[in-house]
């Protein structure tokens, strides 16, 4: 347990620092003249630094071994590992460990419990489970399974991304999370609406399988991808009744952005992609909901079909532009230097939309290693995670602290994004708030705090927990559901019992029961703490004293240098905890004082930036 000071300290000195030194200290970088010059560096002038700069850039950051390797490889060849990448082998990387929790009752998900009742009315079945002939509650099985899948679902989604969270972690193609991560949050679909954690994963899957391949197949590929189609409600979008959602996403958010099209483009493209849906996880076209007229769409006049609007929107000259720019602002500068977006935009149009050649462009540019644009990348929650466990050297995802948890409190959950336009990012990242969670991220796997595993799997839903806790003391069904208004949930009326025998199901109650089947089913995150020893690391790394020790972590762990000012803080504050100037001599008793430090170091504004 540490003091209640440190913490205070450490608090007061993040914010003050931040408010202090992150705006005119950090960003305020002297320009140089290799900004906005995307002429390729020149060999001798790589050197570790850079090639920190593009580990952490191209990937998540990593340690000096790593750094290193990449260093001796030469430019060229360093580029040539992280962008062409298909050559190393990721096959010892696990698949999805899915908990079996779908079966083929759920196939075609109602939208709504009352949807689910209605068909279950109707057809006598719904979601697998056949409507009971008589007694009491006869739809309750149904909508017990309604909430069980909703529940599930989403228990068995942040699984998902704890599996993306080890490849992240441990993959030697440290560029194709980084892209597969880009693309989430370029065609931003969540949980909340798709409710589906296997075609969140399928589409996953295809980001990745598309990281850094040609644009076009990617966007076809996320065109038809479950997980898309139901989240734009492809389902609506038919002959005579379009639905413009994914008409007016594709051309807004996808490829374009606003100013290049008009409302009448979106009007004729739905009608290009009416009768798109899926079936399950499969794509489907329904023929006879599809409209076959003739629609002008950019002063393109045809009987087009979902992909020749693909082609269309690519033969403009904005949708080039579009994708560089957002491909700048993740990897280069969220200052964009309009002046060398048209250049790239032209390697990125000659190349026929592939990826790599625009990327291999960018990593080599002088632009890229000016001093304007190193170090000027706020990392989302995600990366400042990810990195932090890279370069402790780490091959997987702690489950203290939980990943989901820590990212969510900095402001990002995967597979949540909160609108279809993704995550902000930038200066979005760093309001006092979310400041504050990101120095308690590095407190909590410095020092794991373990109270929250038993509660893995509470329901969200605190009326859960007073219904659970009312039927434990032995309330019947009505009783424990009923509004919390008072009186003695272990009494039980005339009425309830005559209310128990006649409702076709109690909600409440299915959503209690939904989430007890869901417990039951979901795999349970594996709560591992990270197992370092901070002392080896130093003293391996040749420090012999407080001042060296401070120069390695922070070269380690920060991309800006800190000051002198924070830097002999920092150093004093370890001499002063070891009451000594030698390493060595402290050895026995070295490991706290140094996770105090590091946490120190990591709760500077420095390292939010990558």
């Amino acid at each position: 347990m540490r003091p209640k000071w440190i913490y205070i300290s450490l608090i007061s000195l993040y914010l003050l620092f931040f408010l202090l030194s992150f705006s005119k200290n950090i960003l305020a970088i002297e320009t140089d003249d290799w900004y906005g010059n995307i002429k390729p560096i020149e060999n001798e002038n790589w050197d570790l630094v850079k090639a920190k700069h593009l580990l952490e850039r191209a990937g998540f950051g990593g340690t000096p071994e790593e750094i290193n390797f990449l260093f001796k490889l030469g430019l060229s060849q360093a580029i040539e590992h992280l962008v062409y990448y298909e050559n190393i082998s990721v096959n010892h990387l696990p698949e999805f460990d899915e908990s079996n929790i779908h079966d083929p009752g759920l196939i075609n998900f109602p939208p709504s419990r009352p949807a689910t009742t209605k068909l279950a009315r109707e057809t006598g079945e719904a979601l697998g489970i056949k409507v009971k002939e008589s007694g009491n509650r006869k739809l309750q099985p149904i909508v017990n399974k309604f909430f069980f899948w909703l529940r599930a679902s989403r228990l068995e989604t942040k699984r998902v991304a704890y599996w993306w969270a080890d490849r992240m972690v441990s993959s030697p193609r440290p560029l194709e999370e980084k892209m597969t991560l880009f693309w989430h949050n370029h065609f931003a679909n969540n949980e909340t609406k798709v409710r589906d954690y296997r075609k969140l994963l399928l589409q996953n899957k295809t980001f990745r399988v598309h990281a850094t391949g040609n644009f076009r197949n990617l966007i076809i590929a996320t065109a038809k991808d479950p997980a898309m189609l139901y989240f734009l409600d492809a389902g609506q979008n038919i002959k005579g009744s379009p639905n413009e959602n994914f008409a007016r996403e594709i051309m807004e958010l996808f490829t374009l952005g606003v100013g290049n099209y008009e409302e009448k483009d979106i009007r004729e493209a739905a009608r290009a992609f009416t009768g798109w849906n899926t079936n399950d996880l499969e794509f489907i076209v329904n023929k006879d909901q599809h409209d076959t007229g003739s629609k002008t769409i950019l002063n393109n006049t045809g009987n087009f079909s979902g992909e020749d609007v693909i082609d269309i929107l690519l033969s403009q000259k904005a949708a080039s532009k579009f994708i560089v720019k957002k491909i700048y602002k993740e990897f280069v500068n969220e200052n964009v230097n309009e002046d060398i977006i048209e250049s790239y935009a032209d390697i990125f149009r000659e190349n026929n939309f592939e990826l790599k050649p625009l990327l291999s462009a960018i990593f080599l540019s002088k632009d890229f290693y000016s001093k304007e644009n190193m170090g000027s990348h706020i990392k989302s929650p995600v990366e400042l995670v990810i990195s932090t466990y890279r370069k402790l050297g780490l091959k997987n995802t702690p489950g203290i602290p939980d990943f989901n948890q820590s990212t969510t409190a900095m402001g990002q959950t995967l597979f949540w994004p909160p609108t279809v336009a993704g995550w902000a990012g930038g200066k979005s990242w760093i309001t006092p708030a979310l400041l504050m969670e990101r120095g308690n991220f590095a407190r909590s796997f410095l020092y794991p705090d373990i109270d929250f595993i038993d509660k893995d799997f509470y329901s969200p839903d605190p009326k859960i927990i007073v219904m659970h806790n009312a039927i434990k003391e032995g309330a019947d069904i009505t009783s424990a559901t009923k509004s919390s208004n008072g009186g003695n949930s272990m009494m039980m009326s005339e009425s309830n019992m005559m209310a128990d025998r006649d409702e076709d199901f109690n909600t409440r109650y299915g959503s209690y029961k939904g989430w007890q089947m869901a417990v039951s089913k979901v795999k349970p995150i594996i709560r591992d703490t990270i197992n370092i020893n901070f002392t080896s690391m130093v003293l391996n790394s040749g420090a012999k004293n407080p001042q060296e020790a401070v120069d390695y972590l922070i070269d380690r762990f920060l991309i800006v240098k800190i000051n002198d000012i924070k830097r002999d803080m920092i150093v004093s504050f370890l001499s002063n905890n070891l009451g000594t100037n030698n390493l060595m001599q402290a050895e026995t008793y070295l490991e706290d004082s140094l996770r105090l430090v590091l946490h120190l170091i990591m709760s500077q504004p420095e390292y939010q930036l990558g």
